[in-house]
């Protein structure tokens, strides 16, 4: 069993328009609402590879319902703290003429300490059934910069392995614990070394830096270019297939669904990668976060690219 943590959860509504313009009235063509927030995701991914997913996290009011039922529906256990106040909507305005999209995003509810002692109980007891235990996203307001370390520490002394995907102060101090697994986008990378941007050969130098502080698995994905991993004192080059790409939001997303699911498989670290980038690109063919084809993904996975370096 992935037991998926998303702390800040949230209901992803997309809203698909022709010729947006702001202060005028618009008519919605189309529109979509799902349970989003990236712990959330990867639980959809792993459960649509086949995987056994319950999600947790913090939920609250009719927007935390929404996320639990449509989790649910999917066939995905949920375990969520309750909390007071409105989960989040995030909101996507999509205008389909230019191709531009316009993000609404709501700040959420706010944890105090009774709210942070329950999360940490709730990791405790799933962690101790879970194989693997995956935090994601950002943290909710009141929540203190360490969370995610603390709750790394938690969820690894009940044996499960742990993932990190977050960012900012989060993650830095996050890496600190020594999760299982990373997973920064470029950015993220440079930041957690102190720059600002970093060249080709200083994404593999820093990846491999990490790995050395004790992070088993550092997985750098860099979108259209695949990703940089160090895993078990390897270096390694994902090159992804080329597809026809919708949307890229939530491709990172199925990239750590992709290893967790892998690595409950029992896979060796060539097929871990091999399977993540297949879900990220299969991803990538959609337009929703935390959603693929199947089918497209078994298409896929035998056409990704694992070079040693």
């Amino acid at each position: 069993m992935i037991v998926t943590v998303t702390l800040n959860a949230a209901v992803d509504k997309t809203y698909y328009v022709s010729g947006f313009a702001a202060g005028a009235v618009q008519r919605v063509r189309r529109q979509i609402a799902e349970p989003g927030g990236k712990g959330n995701n990867v639980a959809k991914i792993v459960r649509l590879l086949g995987g056994e997913a319950v999600a947790t996290g913090f939920s609250a009011g009719g927007a935390g319902a929404f996320i639990e039922e449509r989790l649910a529906a999917r066939g995905i256990g949920t375990a969520f703290v309750r909390i007071a106040g409105e989960s989040r909507t995030c909101l996507n305005i999509v205008d389909e003429a230019s191709g531009a999209s316009t993000e609404l995003l709501e700040e959420g509810p706010t944890v105090g300490d009774a709210e942070i002692a329950d999360i940490k109980e709730a990791v405790g007891r799933l962690g101790a059934q879970a194989s693997v235990v995956v935090l994601s996203g950002s943290l909710p307001a009141g929540a203190p910069a360490d969370l995610y370390a603390e709750l790394v520490g938690i969820a690894r002394s009940t044996g499960a392995r742990v993932y990190l995907d977050a960012s900012g102060e989060a993650l830095a101090l996050g890496v600190g614990a020594r999760p299982d697994l990373i997973k920064p986008n470029e950015e993220e990378l440079a930041r957690l070394s102190g720059r600002r941007r970093l060249e080709a050969s200083q994404v593999t130098e820093t990846a491999a830096k990490l790995h050395g502080q004790g992070i088993g698995q550092v997985c750098a994905t860099l979108g259209r270019q695949g990703a940089v991993a160090c895993i078990d004192g390897k270096l390694y080059r994902v090159v992804a297939p080329g597809v026809a790409a919708v949307s890229a939001v939530g491709c990172g997303d199925a990239f750590v669904a992709g290893m967790a699911y892998a690595e409950e498989q029992g896979l060796p670290a060539e097929e871990r990668l091999r399977v993540a980038a297949a879900a990220g690109a299969a991803a990538a063919m959609t337009d929703r976060a935390g959603e693929l084809d199947p089918a497209a993904y078994e298409r896929l996975v035998d056409r990704v690219e694992v070079l040693p370096l």
